[in-house]
């Protein structure tokens, strides 16, 4: 990566300095991203292994789940072992390649979230032409549009930090690499900078957010149409899929769509976006979800049968 500087490294100042806090931050988030890597892989087995959950929308909830793990992945291990760690050194091509990756699996999860909004809403809005719309050739396009997407995204991302000239202080006063801290640094006139990510990063979250909103407010009008069980059982889907969209876009639109200010609050709503998010949409989807559970359950027994056996 070329660099337009001279520094060739940067120093993460984490989450606090304070020892005793430091050990709990350890502590707190490998048990989160334990969760995370723990949950997020059981659905991506339990939906692999399963053939009750063949329809499009376990096949968008699996690249989901592979989304979140690879997305808290790329900031929680390095958050972790700074924890522990007296000198919380990154290389600029190390953190490049963070940010990179921050924003690649980040906006991955977005195009996700809005393809099973799409998925719910042809499912409820045109159930008869479901099975023709929603088949397995056009939800793969779907996923590879979005992979494409999100690898765009990023290398627009990627090209706005290459060209940050920094030539003063190298302390990054955050746990991970992203444009926002990293702008703070830079020896320039930020307008423009600030200006093209907001159009980036601010109008994928805000646009990925309106149009997600738009469309699980024309599902829950459709809904009047139907049955009470059905009414029930969309319901139950979509009030999943929200609370999932509003933890996600929340904070990433609070980050993304202002001016280069920072605030006390930056690092916890990127923890939040990050970490949390990712840790908590397996137990959202499971549990809320008889489908999932009943098929993790006889996955396990399936699994406990045949070790007996043997």
């Amino acid at each position: 990566m070329q660099q337009n500087n001279s520094i060739t490294e940067f120093i993460l100042l984490g989450l606090t300095q304070d020892l005793r806090k430091k050990k709990m931050v350890f502590v707190i988030f490998f048990i989160f991203y334990l969760g995370t890597v723990v949950g997020n892989l059981l659905i991506i087995v339990t939906i692999k292994s399963s053939r009750t959950l063949g329809s499009p929308m376990y096949y968008f909830l699996f690249y989901l789940s592979l989304a979140d793990s690879c997305f808290s992945t790329t900031t929680a291990p390095r958050l972790i072992v700074d924890s522990l760690s007296t000198k919380r050194i990154i290389t600029y091509n190390e953190c490049m390649t963070q940010v990179f990756a921050l924003h690649f699996f980040g906006s991955m999860e977005i195009f996700v979230l809005i393809l099973m909004a799409v998925d719910r809403y042809v499912a409820i809005c045109k159930p008869l032409h479901y099975p023709t719309i929603m088949r397995r050739q056009v939800c793969t396009i779907l996923i590879t549009l979005a992979w494409i997407g999100s690898f765009i995204h990023s290398i627009a991302q990627i090209i706005l930090a290459l060209r940050l000239p920094f030539c003063g202080p190298n302390l990054i006063d955050h746990y991970c690499c992203d444009l926002q801290p990293l702008l703070k640094l830079a020896c320039m006139d930020k307008y423009v900078i600030n200006l093209l990510m907001v159009s980036n990063s601010g109008a994928l979250c805000s646009s990925g957010f309106v149009i997600l909103m738009i469309s699980y407010i024309v599902i829950l009008y459709s809904l009047r149409n139907h049955s009470a069980e059905g009414r029930k059982k969309a319901l139950s889907t979509c009030t999943t899929h929200i609370i999932v969209v509003v933890l996600f876009f929340g904070p990433c639109i609070f980050i993304y769509t202002r001016p280069p200010t920072t605030f006390p609050m930056d690092k916890m709503v990127t923890v939040f976006y990050t970490i949390g998010t990712p840790f908590l949409n397996p137990f959202i989807y499971t549990l809320r979800n008889a489908e999932v559970k009943n098929a993790m359950r006889k996955l396990w027994c399936s699994k406990i049968t045949s070790e007996s056996k043997r």
